[in-house]
């Protein structure tokens, strides 16, 4: 099965607070259930809400305790932007696939939003404006017609120039695309609340458990586990990240890592407005403030290769993504309060894959890589909990395997 991975290091800021606690089982006996879902983070959070919202029964497994795996280290700036541009995935996958995909991704921040304040969940949940800088994917002029081309499918954007970004956001830099209604969380707090609803509606959280084998047939699947215990399941969903057993990812994924850091509290210091800001560069910068005024910056990102290169690069990525913010914002004091590191997945396309696993009855995997995990993640929710009871998703054929 999946091979077990240090999926980050460092000290991210989220565990600065205690992680929210969650009631977890052992699995000492074989058991039946209609789903079973690998993978106790956010994506199987949200997975599990969602397939409980329809009546099914769900046992979650992890080798860890729940959202100690890369749930940690995301910086959670949710957006709809996806990473590659309307104007580049048109020429990737054709116009009315890709307008379809970056709308999708529009209604499903809007979709997760709505869920959060649907389920009460106290997460500092905040609707957020974003900066795109132009870079060097998109100069200035390929970036205005990038935001027309948005404009043209309903995704209202306003096009800033250099002096408009020195005048409003002290940013020397030659334009960008600022956009609304993106979204700011603490990630740790939104999944544990996705998975005290679906844990409210019977399903359960069994850990540390060990999946070694998977036999599928007609009628569901059949996992048996390191322990000895086996498991009787209508559906298995994978939603274990770059994790997910080779076998299942596909050539256009790759695995990458990234760097970020959290400064010390300066609500005084901060940009006006608290946009997010994120860059069209390969790779590209990101940055968000926090409720108490710290400002969380990532990047520097490159091709994985093994865990411990990634994380012997910790010191120099820190001190790069230091120079950077104070390059952006001199007022800043850039110095890392918190720095990790972590592996996320990656597509060509920037687009997640979701849906029926080729050549696996009954097996789903969710691939949410790319910058929008998060997202992704809720499209994710809603694309299998639709399929799986039995309906149609207008969209899941953009997204299938």
């Amino acid at each position: 099965m999946n091979t077990a991975k240090n999926l980050r290091t460092g000290e991210p800021v989220w565990l600065s607070h205690p992680v929210p606690r969650l009631g977890t089982g052992a699995l000492k006996r074989d058991r039946k259930t209609d789903i079973v879902i690998i993978g106790a983070g956010v994506t199987g959070a949200m997975a599990a809400e969602a397939l409980t919202a329809e009546g099914f029964s769900v046992i979650m497994l992890d080798r860890r305790p729940p959202l100690k795996g890369s749930t940690a280290a995301t910086t959670a700036l949710l957006q709809y932007e996806i990473d590659n541009p309307l104007t580049e995935l048109i020429q990737q996958i054709g116009h009315d696939k890709a307008c379809r995909a970056w709308r999708r991704s529009k209604l499903a921040l809007d979709s997760l939003a709505a869920r959060v304040e649907l389920l009460g969940i106290p997460c500092a949940m905040k609707r957020t404006a974003s900066l795109y800088l132009s870079g060097n994917v998109l100069d200035p002029g390929a970036l205005k017609r990038e935001g027309e081309m948005r404009r043209t499918i309903g995704l209202p954007n306003h096009y800033v120039t250099r002096k408009g970004l020195r005048d409003h956001f002290g940013i020397n830099r030659d334009a960008a695309i600022l956009t609304a209604q993106n979204l700011t969380v603490q990630p740790l707090r939104m999944a544990a609340g996705f998975h005290r609803a679906a844990m409210q509606r019977g399903a359960e959280i069994l850990c540390p458990v060990e999946v070694e084998t998977v036999e599928t047939h007609r009628d569901g699947v059949t996992l048996r586990t390191k322990g000895g215990p086996v498991i009787e399941a209508r559906y298995l969903i994978y939603a274990t990240g770059y994790e997910t057993p080779a076998a299942i990812r596909q050539s256009r994924h790759s695995i990458h890592s990234t760097y970020a850091i959290a400064t010390k509290p300066q609500p005084d210091k901060l940009w006006p407005e608290r946009v997010m800001i994120w860059e069209a560069s390969d790779p590209y910068l990101y940055m968000r403030t926090t409720s108490d005024g710290r400002v969380i910056c990532g990047g520097e990102d490159e091709a994985f290769s093994d865990e411990d290169h990634r994380d012997s690069l910790l010191p120099e990525k820190t001190k790069r993504l230091e120079e950077k913010l104070k390059t952006l914002f001199p007022q800043l004091d850039s110095r890392a309060d918190f720095a990790w590191c972590g592996s996320f997945g990656t597509s060509v396309t920037g687009l997640p894959t979701i849906g029926a696993v080729p050549g696996m009855n009954n097996v789903f995997a969710i691939l949410a890589y790319g910058g929008n995990g998060i997202t992704f993640s809720r499209l994710a929710a809603e694309i299998l909990s639709a399929e799986l009871s039995g309906r149609e998703d207008p969209d899941a054929e953009l997204f299938r395997f």
